[in-house]
């Protein structure tokens, strides 16, 4: 959970069939994820457990996490919309990314920009 707004915490982050579940503890995230993956089979949806990570900002906790008896793998990086997010906090591996991405792109334009034809 993050703060949010005065007496209101963001418990997750939700788009189409992307979600990101937010806590500041171990406990209450293996909670949501079991609930998450419960309610999901309920509707006869899947949690794809390849695709699910766990991100831990700023703990020394590193029990597993775990849905369906399986372990879920720890990462230090993930993308959600397209927006880098890391285990610092910070988005300093975002922006560079984006620079980067803007540079290749301005290169490839340039080419064409300089063109005599």
């Amino acid at each position: 959970m993050m703060p949010w707004r005065t007496g209101m915490q963001l418990d997750d982050l939700d788009f189409a069939n992307d979600l990101v579940l937010l806590s500041h503890t171990q406990q209450p995230i293996q909670e949501k994820t079991t609930s998450a993956a419960a309610t999901s089979a309920a509707i006869g949806l899947n949690i794809h457990k390849g695709k699910s990570k766990i991100l831990r900002y700023n703990t020394a906790c590193n029990n597993p996490v775990t849905t369906d008896g399986e372990d879920l793998e720890d990462v230090r990086t993930f993308t959600y919309l397209g927006s880098i997010i890391d285990e610092h906090g910070g988005s300093d591996a975002d922006m560079k990314a984006r620079i980067g991405k803007a540079r290749a792109v301005y290169l490839i334009l340039n080419n064409i920009w300089d063109s005599k034809q």
